[in-house]
């Protein structure tokens, strides 16, 4: 992963976790992602998306195809599962 993780707040007490990740890319700019894990769907969904403060929306593909040459659930996968090593949090215990 080329993108390194410079920021983090984690809400862990919410129905779904709730990830805010400020990041920096390779070239030197920033990207912010606000994403959660749905158990439902057992999947990360992107909500918002800003880089280098252009927003973005929900769209994160573009980077991710662009710039990590990955898909976007391989991505938020990876962040989120850095974040809950730290935090020691577990996505299964829901």
């Amino acid at each position: 992963m080329l993108t390194k993780i410079r920021k983090v707040k984690f809400e862990q007490e919410r129905k779904n976790p709730l990830y805010n990740v400020v990041m920096e890319c390779p070239e030197g700019k920033q990207l912010y992602v606000k994403f959660d894990y749905t158990y439902k769907t057992k999947n990360f969904w992107p909500l918002e998306v800003n880089y280098n403060k252009k927003n973005y929306g929900a769209k994160l593909a573009w980077y991710t195809n662009e710039v990590e040459n990955m898909t976007v659930a391989a991505f938020l996968e990876k962040i989120a599962n850095k974040i809950n090593k730290k935090y020691q949090f577990e996505l299964n215990q829901h």
